[in-house]
């Protein structure tokens, strides 16, 4: 599980594009395991895994065969084992980087997100030299790379619905399934919730059962799914009727209060 200072920081991403956060957080944490950093040679970097079969295509052809002599490289997907611990990983990338070092970068998924290097163009970096200094900034840059991925391939979409099963599609791949990925996702979303607070700005099938709930103390909330200035004056009044911390945030005490689950 996620310490603290990660669970904030995946947070304030989430937040910053206004994500759930809950949902954020249980992609982070079927991703990386609830592990965000690796001390590796005195430094803490972010978990990374390395694809063989990507290194292989971003090679000039006369390198591929010294690549693949090295253990570096393969044509098929999963022919190059990843090293148990993050430390070696980072060798095995160190290696490959002398070789070249952009088609290295690409090659690997950084971060708590476990997004490819590779996916630099489609999110707009200018090359895949910035995504990757993104991803060593530390977690709260780790969760900006997750939540700016999620934004730019439209999975913002299902994953505020909660549909589990097409945000594991385009996420994970259409074999999400032989790891029961969407199920994880689900599950997890399911214990983070309760205790992940909702912010102004967020939308998603969370912030409609709060809107929900809160119609029931105040007619003019309509269930639209965006937490809103009228959402957010409904709870300032809410929160002050019951005696509670009077922030237009809705955390678990006013979860608590309006009787929903979170």
């Amino acid at each position: 599980m996620f310490d603290k200072v990660a669970r904030n920081s995946i947070i304030q991403a989430a937040w910053e594009r206004g994500l759930d956060p809950a949902a954020v957080l249980a992609v982070a944490e079927v991703e990386s395991g609830g592990r965000a950093l690796a001390l590796v040679e005195g430094r803490l970097e972010p978990l990374i895994r390395w694809e063989g079969h990507y290194f292989h295509r971003r090679l000039p052809s006369y390198l591929r065969e010294i690549a693949r002599a090295n253990g570096l490289s393969h044509p098929q997907a999963g022919a190059i084992p990843n090293p148990p611990d993050q430390p070696a990983r980072w060798r095995l990338l160190k290696r490959a980087k002398a070789m070249n070092r952009d088609a290295a970068w690409e090659s690997t998924s950084w971060g708590i997100g476990q997004v490819m290097g590779a996916s630099w163009r489609r999110m707009g970096y200018r090359d895949v030299a910035p995504l990757v200094a993104e991803a060593r900034e530390g977690i709260l840059g780790q969760a900006r790379l997750m939540t700016r991925f999620i934004a730019v391939t439209r999975l913002n979409d299902p994953l505020e619905r909660e549909d589990w099963a097409a945000f594991a599609r385009g996420y994970n791949g259409p074999n999400y399934r032989q790891n029961a990925y969407d199920t994880k996702l689900e599950d997890s979303f399911k214990r983070h919730a309760p205790a992940t607070p909702l912010f102004p700005g967020a939308i998603g099938a969370r912030v409609r059962r709060l809107q929900t709930a809160l119609a029931g103390h105040d007619p003019q909330i309509k269930p639209d799914g965006r937490f809103g200035p009228l959402t957010e004056a409904a709870l300032f009044r809410f929160q002050a009727e019951k005696g509670l911390k009077v922030d237009g945030i809705a955390g678990p005490q006013t979860f608590r209060a309006l009787g929903v689950a979170g």
